[in-house]
């Protein structure tokens, strides 16, 4: 276990669509200590407007990693949190930005860890959601929630920072975290199987899938499990082989 570090947290922006906000987001990073910065098909970037709102973490902003999709932002990390202004149905279950600063300071002991902020209009899909771990919402004003990108990126580096000051080496636990590669692995293993045995209709998959991804959402799935598991799908797919080996 080591000493979690702000430069275990990425932050992530999905499809942002003004450059500005990229810019104060950069400056959010820096004031706090972080330092990196994902942008999943940014609407404009570079842009003179990201420089400008960015007020000096022009740095922040040249080593910004430029991807295609989500799927990539997430390459390597073991938690991805997902900044959200509503419940969604059959999302995972939610937590306060303060605690889920916690939680997430805790992980960044053990692996990377994701911070993902959606487009300043509709935020993040529910694909998008799914594909992380830990919903976050910042409690404002239930009469007037929306926040500016920028602001809730600052809200959210400063509870990290608080947070990993405060914790010390987090707790230990029993092993390492498995990926979110990994765990993508283990559910395109477990649809190929459902699949081939008629479990799963692809063509009619009902909400299987995204309930299958709440499930393991919530375990926060360790290496060693993703391998027991992915065995036992083996087993099942190929059974004689596994008989031989007896």
């Amino acid at each position: 276990m080591q000493t979690p570090s702000l430069n275990q947290f990425r932050v992530v922006l999905s499809r942002p669509s003004i450059a500005g906000n990229i810019g104060a987001a950069a400056r959010a990073l820096k004031t706090m200590g972080l330092s990196r910065l994902y942008l999943v098909r940014p609407r404009d970037f570079p842009h003179p407007e990201a420089t400008s709102r960015a007020s000096g973490a022009t740095d922040v902003l040249d080593s910004a990693v430029v991807c295609d999709t989500l799927e990539e932002a997430l390459h390597g990390v073991t938690v991805a949190a997902a900044m959200t202004a509503r419940r969604r149905e059959l999302g995972l279950p939610m937590q306060w930005s303060r605690q889920a600063a916690d939680t997430l300071a805790q992980a960044a002991g053990q692996g990377e860890v994701a911070l993902v902020f959606g487009n300043e209009t509709y935020g993040l899909s529910n694909e998008e959601l799914a594909l992380c771990q830990l919903p976050v919402m910042i409690p404002a004003n239930p009469e007037y929630s929306s926040l500016n990108l920028g602001a809730a990126v600052q809200v959210m580096c400063y509870e990290l920072r608080m947070a990993t000051q405060t914790l010390g080496e987090a707790p230990a636990q029993f092993g390492e975290p498995a990926t979110f590669d990994e765990v993508e692995g283990m559910i395109e293993h477990f649809q190929s199987t459902m699949t081939a045995s008629g479990f799963f209709n692809p063509d009619n998959p009902k909400r299987l899938m995204p309930r299958l991804r709440r499930m393991f959402g919530r375990i926060h799935l360790e290496r060693d499990e993703v391998n027991i598991l992915r065995g036992m799908l083996s087993s099942f797919q190929f059974p004689e082989k596994f008989h031989k080996q007896d």
